[in-house]
């Protein structure tokens, strides 16, 4: 405990007598300093006890003392020591009802204690007081390295809530509650996640305090980086104190430490992921099972789904409009509404907005698919693969289902659709593409299955595009590419400059010819013609093509030219 005016009326070798403000003698005492000014206010900070003989005070004047007591007060000086024996024999009668007035401690100090003993018993008591509180952190720093070594962060926070008189909760990189201490806390700690989630967008290391009703709380981020790996919240009923700050410091760098993985053992782990990787692609699961150990090795004995994730250029996502229009008029409806059902927690969304404002998109991946494994206890790969990024999750577990509500929250800031595009400037968009439930043994199906989504992830503008959804939908929006449209224009081109002239309507006679099946009646009712008059249009088709309408692949280019270049023009 600090000094107070209590302590040093009990301090026996300075014979302090209290003469009012008895009630508030257990005021903190910061320094005692002398002063006869009439006016020392302006040279106050605040918790001094002021040490006076009045030689420059009007103490026998009632409405002055009155006037200096207030002041004194308002300033937050905690009491005022007057020495008698100096100038006045006694504490003058219009100090002292002053003094009763206000409740204001006032100390009478005997001729024999010099205003030096009492200035260096508090320098003495605050002294004893920092050793105290810097011996009470060491102490604490050890005990809390110990709790991290042997029980980890659980055993950590449950130590800081001890050390602080308070709770203790570890979050992550998301934002989502990993551990708290009591259990009761963890109500409180959830309560929280809107600040943790503000605490992220700030660099590290970060801090700030949420002052509630209940309580009193500290977030820390965690983490070397520019993006935080975790945050500490502390709540406790009053402002910290010394040695609970040196407690708080402590649990700071140790669990830096614990979720700040060294680099060197980082990039360890990623070269045994690289490994299985390439093992499970070349078919040789064994292998891969023996170099996985304990590491991986509890992903390969469940069925597992891989996931391809890259970075894609804006100039890419210009096709979204027509793309994405075509797929719902083709039948793509239910991927899109299968990944619009699955929300996206508001700390994804946070994680998306920070890699959306310039910070790295697959680094916020990571970080959502890494938490939530984490949080169920599920082993995941992942592995930079060139400019992708190749992430084995578990069928059906926490990381599969992170990386859905991370393309979620990816759609919902990417807003509609059909929103048009910048014409200039290359915006960074992640796409993914996520392989059936696999095993060891179709590691290799696994990826082309993941590398097809993800193509068609791009082509559609789609953050996540499954590999069950590719034959659940149609061909035709994978014709919304550019080189298909040349294509198209290229084949078609010659019976659209014919029909500009007016010399008959080759391109509608075409499309209803083979929308029929080449059945001539049929196709020429639709028209409104004679079935001859169809008939010699085909031939013409044919003369001005040069190709025979009887050849299977010529009849499907024609029918994909002109699937193509209608939704150009829809």
């Amino acid at each position: 405990m600090p000094p107070t005016l209590a302590s040093l009326v009990h301090h026996s070798a300075l014979k302090l007598t209290v003469r009012a403000g008895e009630e508030r003698l257990d005021t903190p005492v910061r320094w005692a300093h002398a002063s006869e000014l009439a006016d020392p206010v302006p040279y106050m900070e605040g918790g001094e006890l002021l040490l006076i003989t009045a030689l420059k005070l009007d103490a026998e004047d009632p409405q002055a003392m009155r006037r200096y007591v207030k002041r004194l007060a308002g300033a937050g000086v905690v009491g005022l020591g007057f020495a008698v024996g100096v100038h006045y024999p006694d504490i003058p009668k219009a100090l002292l009802d002053a003094a009763t007035e206000a409740e204001f401690p006032l100390i009478e100090v005997p001729r024999r204690t010099p205003f030096l003993a009492i200035s260096k018993a508090v320098s003495a008591a605050i002294a004893e007081e920092q050793y105290r509180a810097v011996t009470a952190g060491f102490s604490a720093q050890r005990e809390l390295t110990r709790q991290a070594l042997s029980d980890g962060p659980e055993g950590l926070l449950l130590a800081l809530a001890g050390q602080v008189d308070g709770w203790a909760a570890l979050y992550d990189a998301s934002g989502a509650v990993v551990a708290t201490a009591p259990e009761w806390a963890t109500r409180r700690a959830a309560r929280l996640t809107a600040d943790v989630e503000r605490l992220r967008e700030r660099p590290a290391p970060a801090s700030s305090v949420v002052a509630g009703a209940e309580d009193r709380v500290e977030l820390h981020s965690l983490g070397t980086g520019r993006r935080p790996r975790a945050a500490l919240a502390v709540g406790t009923a009053s402002t910290l104190g010394t040695a609970e700050r040196y407690a708080v410091h402590s649990a700071i760098a140790l669990l830096t430490l614990t979720t700040e993985r060294s680099r060197a053992l980082h990039a360890a782990e990623q070269r045994i992921g690289a490994a299985v990787l390439r093992m499970l692609l070349a078919g040789e699961p064994d292998h891969a099972r023996t170099v996985a150990g304990e590491l991986y090795g509890s992903l390969l004995d469940a069925p597992f789904r891989l996931v391809v994730a890259e970075v894609a250029s804006a100039s890419a996502a210009r096709v979204r409009a027509g793309a994405v229009a075509a797929a719902e008029e083709s039948g793509d409806k239910a991927g899109a509404a299968a990944q619009a059902a699955t929300p996206a927690p508001a700390a994804v969304l946070a994680v998306v907005a920070d890699a959306s404002g310039g910070g790295d998109p697959l680094g916020g991946l990571v970080d959502v698919v890494e938490a939530a494994a984490a949080r169920s206890g599920e082993a995941l790969l992942v592995v930079p693969y060139g400019e992708r990024l190749v992430l084995l999750v578990v069928d059906g577990g926490a990381g599969a289902r992170a990386c859905a509500q991370y393309a979620a929250a990816l759609e919902a800031g990417r807003g509609t659709a059909g929103r048009e595009m910048p014409a200039s400037g290359e915006e960074a968009e992640l796409v993914m593409g996520l392989s059936a439930p696999a095993g060891p043994i179709a590691a290799a199906t696994a990826y082309k299955q993941a590398e097809q989504a993800l193509s068609v992830a791009r082509r559609r503008g789609r953050a996540l595009v499954e590999h069950e959804e590719l034959a659940a939908g149609s061909v035709l929006p994978l014709l919304a590419d550019d080189a298909v449209r040349a294509f198209a224009d290229g084949l078609l081109r010659a019976l659209h400059e014919h029909d500009a002239t007016g010399r008959g309507d080759l391109v509608a006679s075409l499309r209803a010819w083979l929308s029929r099946h080449g059945q001539w009646d049929a196709a020429a009712a639709d028209l409104g013609v004679h079935r001859h008059t169809l008939r010699y249009r085909m031939r013409r088709v044919e003369e001005i093509l040069g190709r025979s309408l009887d050849d299977p692949d010529v009849r499907m280019e024609l029918w994909l030219s002109l699937k193509a270049t209608s939704t150009a023009t829809d």
